[in-house]
């Protein structure tokens, strides 16, 4: 990738002055203007998923110059470098092969050695649901697996919960639970649900130290031995414990059958790997056929991005938008706004996918940023939403773009008035934002009723939820997050900032864990905190 600091291109500077000249019309104007407006700014992607961009800060001069702004970044040489395997991950010297997870790739990477790994682990993936879903897995009691428990955190666990969760309709008999936080509570919940002679135990872990799930696998380990009627033995443990790990040496030092250990290759990085190994519980939850199915929907979107030019590259245009609004329009967030119940795990899983990513304040270069990088990600589902922050979106004083998600299909084919209701106030809530009331008696009559509209937001729209859709949707962001990457001068893949709490919370439990009361070597704060918790201890 070439490292091209933005604020210092051509576009950037057209861009800065063409700002002046939009903030002086509305969205309403735009629309009066070109009667074409909706054909001309959305894309209909195969009849499964519509983007509507139509109402936004945007005229054909902005998308020109957006364009301009990819193009003298070279996003295309960095999505050519990402598919064909090149190590763009340079803090850590590695690929990022998250996109080989997906079908009929061998297109972009020449490396039958990857694709060999890729296509075991898929039929290991494949093996295991089938067994367990159809009952030849039995526990060791002879009883059949009933419940799954995945513990991870991060990516080992955001990802597999909310695809679980969005295609709720699509799952099986088996029981699903994530167990990812520290905190006991969440870990007591689980098994007083479950039976340790009907449960399987996935360790998910690309090192297998992650302190929570580490801590949380033990006391796994040690509530299975406590409560199961017989002696242990690798052979009782094994009906029961898998692990997903890069740490094949770890997993089998805990216990773990070599036959149960799922690989995962170490350039693929945690938030990016719900299509490796990690998507096990995604597969039992669901099935082999269907897990399959996200992972075609998901390569379909990566030949879009790849091969489709930038002005109908949904993707692309999408970053391009985000970058707008962030860094000339200095709205410094965006609402993630799903109109779907399912889909209510959506804004925290694409807020770990951004705001991990994106979350950096040091350019490719090594120089320090002063323009702005990853946007707040945050939201909730819809139409929830509407009845507490929609307040502030329609009359507050900031300025907050929005993606509204929703689902033309329902996957329920009881209660269909509910859906049309649920489509009206999705399609209201973009509409009213866009162009307020001004007009109306109401407003007329009292000021505090006046929604000024002028706001923008993205509408993405979904013929149904389906395995297939929801993999073009999650590659959709995938892409577009990498997009704003490369435009920005920053490195996507890495994570630093996540080890320094690690290592702090490290050294600060061995000195909760002493007799001695007075703490003294940390910051006043620390130390105050410390001191407070150990007068009860």
């Amino acid at each position: 990738m070439k490292n091209i600091n933005p604020t210092k291109t051509i576009s950037w500077k057209y861009l800065e002055n063409h700002l002046q000249e939009m903030k002086k019309t509305t969205i309403n104007d735009l629309f009066k203007i070109d009667k074409n407006r909706f054909e001309n700014f959305s894309i209909n992607f195969e009849n499964k998923i519509l983007f509507d961009y139509s109402k936004n800060f945007i005229n054909k001069t902005t998308i020109h110059y957006l364009i301009n702004l990819a193009k003298e970044t070279k996003c295309i040489d960095a999505i050519n470098s990402m598919f064909y395997g090149k190590k763009i991950n340079i803090t850590e010297q590695k690929s990022v092969l998250h996109t080989a997870l997906r079908y009929n790739h061998n297109y972009f990477l020449k490396n039958k050695k990857i694709y060999n790994n890729i296509d075991k682990i898929l039929k290991k993936i494949e093996n295991i649901s089938n067994n367990i879903i159809s009952g030849t897995w039995k526990g060791y009691t002879n009883k059949k697996i009933k419940n799954i428990i995945n513990i991870g955190i991060g990516g080992s666990h955001l990802g597999p919960l909310m695809v679980t969760e969005s295609l709720q309709e699509y799952k099986n008999k088996l029981n699903l639970f994530f167990l990812s936080n520290i905190d006991s509570n969440k870990l007591i919940k689980i098994i007083n649900k479950i039976k340790p002679e009907e449960s399987l135990f996935i360790i998910a872990s690309k090192t297998f130290s992650t302190q929570e799930t580490m801590t949380n696998a033990l006391s796994i380990k040690k509530w299975f031995i406590k409560n199961i009627n017989i002696n242990l033995n690798k052979d009782i443990f094994s009906k029961h414990f898998i692990a997903v790990t890069n740490n094949i040496n770890s997993a089998i030092d805990f216990g773990i059958n070599k036959n149960n250990i799922l690989p995962l290759l170490s350039e693929i990085g945690g938030r990016f790997s719900l299509w490796s190994s990690i998507g096990l519980s995604i597969s039992l939850s669901i099935g082999f056929n269907n897990f399959k199915k996200l992972l075609q929907g998901a390569n379909k979107m990566d030949y879009h991005f790849f091969s489709t030019p930038i002005n109908r590259n949904i993707p692309i245009i999408m970053a391009l938008i985000s970058i707008w609004y962030n860094n000339f329009w200095n709205t410094e967030t965006e609402a993630i706004i799903p109109y779907c119940d399912n889909m209510r795990f959506l804004p925290s899983y694409l807020q770990q996918l951004n705001m991990e990513s994106n979350g950096k304040s040091i350019d490719r270069n090594g120089n320090k940023i002063k323009y702005q990088t990853s946007p707040i990600i945050w939201g909730d589902v819809g139409t929830n939403g509407q009845h507490s922050f929609f307040q502030m979106l329609h009359q507050g004083t900031k300025l907050i773009p929005c993606d509204f998600i929703a689902s033309a299909i329902s996957n329920s084919k009881k209660y269909t008035n509910h859906h049309i209701k649920l489509i009206a106030n999705y399609i209201a809530q973009t509409k009213a934002l866009a162009f307020g009331n001004i007009n109306s008696f109401s407003c007329k009559k009292n000021l505090y009723q006046c929604c000024f509209g002028n706001k923008p937001s993205n509408s993405i729209f979904l013929k149904k939820i389906t395995p297939y859709n929801l993999g073009l949707l999650i590659s959709y962001y995938e892409h577009k997050i990498f997009i704003q990457g490369v435009i920005l001068n920053i490195f996507s893949f890495d994570q630093w900032g996540v080890e320094l709490g690690k290592e702090i919370a490290n050294y600060l439990y061995k000195d909760l864990n002493k007799n001695s009361q007075n703490i003294n070597q940390y910051d006043y704060s620390s130390q105050g905190l410390i001191n407070f918790y150990k007068h009860f201890h």
